[in-house]
């Protein structure tokens, strides 16, 4: 099976100088120093001559060791780094867990990174971030069922959840689907990310990705239930609403007033992130009235030059801009920032003096743009990205109602939209008044007592009533 494989090493020895034996390992993941040290050396000794496997057993130095009985067993074992020690006329080989992975050290995500909080994200190896997610939870009612999948990659994948918190149902459900997967290989979350979300076909994520062991914990806490992947920093969150979308963790590290207001600063300016150039164009074409008449004169003078009815600017503007971020983020880290903010103000400039487009939509653009990077997550940023393209076309060829009813279609499929079967737009569709406090608004911490309904109604208590702080301390708060 190994033919032609040159890293796979075939260590042929004796045991005791009488007994045959083989220890096969794949250089580069098997810890050649403590094989030396602990398995090699003490076999090489004198053994009596009715020695049994037992004894063979004693004598390695490893706290990890477990009997291997089939080829199937031992490919698995050997591919995940583990020596594998075949004796003659033994039925039983001996997998040795001496394993050694290069791996990066723990750092903060880039992409999620907060002013105050913890400063530690998952990285590529499982059993690492399996220990983040211990050290974050110290209980044994956190469980971790290990499975693999790929047929060539034979990938470990880890189903993370709170027992007691976690509904039985959705931790069923979450399994059901994860061992039917039938695939060659897994390299990415995104990978099983699209083999067990509930619609395919949206734009918008059903499962919420991470690389913070802080967020996965409190997600844990809640009763989701987290799918890590080895070799991927990426973690899987399930289920999630449009609303765990745009919050961050940095709303949970600041007091709860500075939370909410940046909270609604959020949703605002996700907003305009959508509708922004949408609705400049329908106004603009359609809808002259509604613009005071000191900046309509304005607007009509820098349009007087232009060739382009608003439609034609908006979307060439915005391929541009989108153009200029793609480039920003596939060029080196050095210059790839430099290019994007030198050649959206350089080609901005350039269109404006050229007669191409006019000023007021390169600033609906540039505030679009901002809008849009005030997005805690990516994968909602580049939904609300391709969304907004036929919501231009629909404002430029019908104005506001073109608007609205584009609205009203994004609206409509949120709505149906589920996540593990839990409604994508709860706690508002349908409304749970309870859960409101961690959506709307972020409450304090002395009166989230409950957990959220969808998620929480196996265990709902959180915290114990009655601990608010100040001078109204042991008054109730729900």
């Amino acid at each position: 099976m190994y033919t032609r494989c040159s890293d796979v090493i075939f260590h042929e020895f004796c045991i005791g100088n009488r007994m045959e034996a083989v220890l096969v390992y794949i250089d580069g993941l098997a810890h050649i120093e403590e094989v030396d040290q602990h398995v090699l050396a003490p076999l090489q000794q004198d053994f009596p001559m009715d020695c049994t496997l037992a004894d063979i057993r004693g004598k390695i130095a490893v706290s990890s060791i477990k009997p291997v009985d089939t080829i199937a067993k031992v490919l698995e074992e050997i591919s995940g780094g583990n020596p594998v020690l075949l004796m003659e006329r033994e039925p039983h080989g001996l997998a040795i867990g001496l394993p050694k992975w290069e791996k990066r050290a723990i750092d903060e995500p880039s992409a999620e990174s907060v002013l105050r909080g913890p400063r530690e994200g998952f990285i590529e190896s499982l059993r690492t971030n399996t220990a983040l997610l211990r050290r974050k939870i110290r209980t044994p009612h956190l469980k971790i069922v290990t499975m693999s999948m790929g047929t060539y990659t034979s990938t470990q994948i880890a189903l993370a959840y709170l027992e007691g918190v976690a509904a039985p149902a959705l931790v069923e459900e979450m399994t059901n689907r994860l061992q039917r997967i039938e695939i060659d290989g897994i390299l990415e979350s995104v990978y099983i990310e699209e083999l067990i979300e509930d619609n395919p076909f949206s734009p918008f994520p059903q499962l919420l990705s991470t690389e913070r062991p802080d967020v996965a914990s409190a997600y844990l806490l809640e009763g989701h239930v987290v799918v890590l992947i080895d070799g991927t920093p990426s973690v899987l969150i399930a289920p999630i609403t449009f609303y765990s979308l745009l919050q961050s963790p940095e709303d949970y590290y600041e007091r709860f007033v500075v939370g909410t207001a940046i909270r609604w600063l959020r949703y605002f300016f996700f907003l305009i992130s959508l509708l922004g150039p949408s609705f400049y164009v329908a106004v603009i074409t359609y809808h002259q009235e509604m613009i005071p008449n000191a900046l309509l004169i304005t607007m009509a003078r820098s349009r007087e030059q232009i060739p382009f009815p608003a439609i034609i600017e908006a979307l060439l503007m915005e391929s541009m801009f989108e153009a200029l971020r793609e480039a920003g983020a596939r060029l080196p880290k050095q210059i790839g920032t430099a290019v994007s903010i030198v050649g959206a103000l350089v080609i901005g400039q350039a269109a404006i003096a050229a007669g191409i487009v006019s000023a007021p939509m390169v600033m609906v653009v540039a505030i679009t743009g901002v809008a849009s990077f005030m997005a805690p997550r990516f994968t909602v940023g580049i939904a609300i990205r391709l969304l907004r393209f036929p919501m231009m076309v629909l404002a430029g060829f019908l104005g506001l109602l073109g608007l609205i009813m584009g609205g009203i279609l994004i609206l409509n499929h949120l709505f149906k939209l589920r996540s593990f079967g839990a409604p994508y737009m709860a706690p508002l569709a349908p409304m749970q008044w309870r859960s409101l406090n961690d959506v709307l608004w972020r409450a304090p911490r002395w009166l989230m007592t409950k957990r959220p309904h969808m998620t929480g109604a196996w265990n709902p208590i959180r915290q114990p009533r009655g601990q608010r702080p100040g001078p109204h301390k042991g008054e109730t708060g729900d």
